[in-house]
Formats: C-alpha cells, structure tokens, sequence
C-alpha cells in the first residue's frame, strides 16, 4: 500500500492514525508538529504573505516554514495564492478544511495557555523531587 491509497480501497473508511500505514497518520503529523500548528492557527484570522507568517511564527526558519506551507498545502489545509503583480505576491490562506482544523488547534492552545499556572507549579514540584533525589 503506498501514502496516497487508503486501507482497502479508496471508499474504505475510517483510517486508522494508529496504523503506521494510514496516511491520515503523515497529515497528524503535519497539523500537531510545532510549526504546522503555529502556522494553520496564524492563518486563522487573515490571510499572510510568507514574511509576514515568519514574523508571527517566531522562531521557524526560511527553510522549515516553506516546508511546512508545502504539506498543509498538499493536505489541502493552505491554500497559496500568487499574485500577477511585480514584485511578485504570493499569499497564503486556509481552506475550510484547513478553517476547521485551526480552529480546534485554537482552542487547544487557549487551553494549554489559560493552565499554565498549573503546569509551571507542576514542573517546579517535579524539578525539586528530582533535585531531592540527585
């Protein structure tokens, strides 16, 4: 079975991500790496054009946000649009599937970021019983 063809036809359903052949695993991977996440939730209110998402996205290279546009393009999540316009003007934006993943995606991060008082407190405790153990 190659990436594109799914378990047992391509109307068989459901994919499996835990099955190392299913290729909904490579599009998980994708949306929950640490660049493909930050870049589907920065396209979530507007469009950008690359520079700008790599301001927003700080910390990612060139090179690891081309990538990244690449597969959430190729999963049909992005959508890159090039203008007829010198100089030449590429923008990218999701799609509605791409919508909808961000959109859990953000609601996942305002999860993580409203508990952080919680997981800091966690790490000190964990930490310090390391500490204590060393």
């Amino acid at each position: 079975m190659d990436e594109t063809t799914p378990r047992g036809g391509a109307d068989s359903l459901p994919f499996d991500v835990f099955s190392r052949q299913c290729p909904s695993r490579g599009t998980l991977e994708h949306v929950t790496g640490r660049w493909g996440s930050l870049t589907l939730t920065a396209l979530y209110e507007t469009s950008a054009r690359f520079n700008e998402l790599r301001r927003r996205v700080d910390g990612v290279s060139e090179k690891m946000l081309s990538q990244t546009l690449h597969a959430l393009e190729r999963d049909g999540l992005v959508l890159r649009e090039a203008q007829p316009v010198n100089p030449p003007r590429v923008d990218y934006e999701l799609t509605p599937l791409g919508r909808e993943v961000a959109g859990r995606l953000l609601g996942l991060i305002q999860l993580v970021e409203s508990r952080m008082p919680e997981v800091l407190d966690a790490r000190s405790h964990y930490d310090a019983a390391r500490e204590v153990m060393l």
